[in-house]
């Protein structure tokens, strides 16, 4: 028997029981508690409530449990995992965890998000995400019947960043591998601005991974939380190109290298003997950020700068100056959608409006009345 204790409607807690099997089926307590585990009833049984007096503390809970174990139908990596686990406990749970979950009403939930934009200064993306953890953990507690309700789907949120990348132009970028010294170094940054792999993604190559005669380069992980993990997306898990001169540089590099077996990380700590890949941010902030500002990159204070303005340079420098098409954009960077690529990775240029502006005005027959 499965011995475990709920909390009734009033708030006392009581001994419930739940049959496993006979002792000849499961002689050992092991084999009884594989057989508990295998039934799911950890999940089903835990302080579970009656269906629409769970405390949304308790749904969150639940969700943790449920949609990231054995009942999940999508594999979640390491890192969403982290992300959505800090999003319950240091937000949501905060706020709403005492709270009846079915008696949270809509409004009240769109007025602390409009707080978290307003008085914490959250961006809407962020506030955007809350909320889809926030319907997801109803959505969960709906299939495993704790609630019948989910007021999130009534909350409006904006989606739209207000985030702008700095992109820099391949001058700037030209100027700032002249800039650092470190061979690692040049060849990471350079390695970056031609493949728009993120930092994640070139951290966790191998030289194995640079298939040298196929003229790519394999991305099938990324290193995340100190170890290597799943691909942000399955559109992530792919090839990019590796163009000659691309491959000129990094069979430079292997032979200067200390680290160039095969199982080698291609950009390895030195300090940590090869152990594990360099610190991304530390070299951001101890290089390449000094040497983007020193070429003239202008980068305010707080703002934002680092190894993926790359990948958004060379998004934008296809699109728009380079007239590559959209769709050869978009499996570079590996984007599960074209919009993500136009929307987010790629920005007007002045150069190019004001071109097709003049084109439209010689059609009219009046720029050269104008112009001298």
């Amino acid at each position: 028997m499965l011995r475990y204790r709920v909390t009734n409607p009033d708030g006392r807690r009581v001994e419930n029981v739940m049959p496993i099997g006979l002792v000849r089926q499961f002689p050992k307590d092991k084999d009884a508690w594989r057989e508990a585990d295998r039934l799911g009833l950890g999940i089903r049984i835990n302080d579970a409530p009656a269906p629409g007096r769970a405390s949304f503390h308790f749904l969150a809970e639940h969700y943790l449990k449920a949609d990231f174990g054995s009942d999940s139908v999508r594999p979640k990596s390491e890192n969403t995992i982290s992300h959505v686990e800090h999003i319950v406990r240091a937000y949501l749970v905060p706020r709403f965890g005492n709270e009846i979950a079915e008696d949270i009403k809509p409004l009240d939930i769109q007025r602390w998000f409009k707080s978290l934009r307003e008085t914490d200064g959250l961006a809407w993306t962020t506030i955007a995400k809350m909320r889809g953890v926030m319907s997801r953990i109803y959505k969960v507690g709906i299939l495993h019947e704790h609630v019948q309700k989910n007021p999130v789907l009534h909350v409006e949120t904006r989606s739209k960043t207000d985030y702008k990348a700095i992109v820099i132009t391949p001058a700037q970028t030209l100027a700032i591998l002249n800039a650092l010294s470190s061979p690692l170094h040049f060849t990471l940054v350079l390695t970056c601005a031609a493949t728009a792999l993120r930092a994640s993604e070139m951290l966790a190559l191998r030289w194995k991974d640079v298939l040298w005669n196929e003229g790519r380069i394999r991305i099938s992980k990324r290193w995340a939380q100190g170890k290597d993990g799943a691909t942000k997306t399955e559109a992530s898990d792919g090839y990019v190109p590796l163009h000659p001169v691309l491959a000129a540089h990094l069979r430079s590099w292997r032979k200067q290298s200390p680290y160039a077996n095969d199982g080698d990380f291609v950009f390895p700590s030195i300090k940590a003997r090869g152990r594990v890949p360099l610190s991304a941010s530390i070299f951001v902030a101890d290089h390449l950020r000094p040497a983007a500002k020193k070429t003239g990159v202008h980068i305010e204070d707080g703002q934002r700068f680092g190894l993926h303005n790359l990948r958004h340079s060379l998004s934008n420098w296809l699109v728009n100056k380079a007239k590559v098409e959209p769709k050869t954009v978009q499996s570079i960077l590996r984007h599960a959608k074209i919009q993500t690529t136009l929307d987010l990775y790629t920005q007007d240029d002045g150069d190019e409006t004001r071109a097709a502006q003049g084109e439209y005005l010689t059609a009219l027959g009046v720029a050269t009345q104008m112009v001298q």
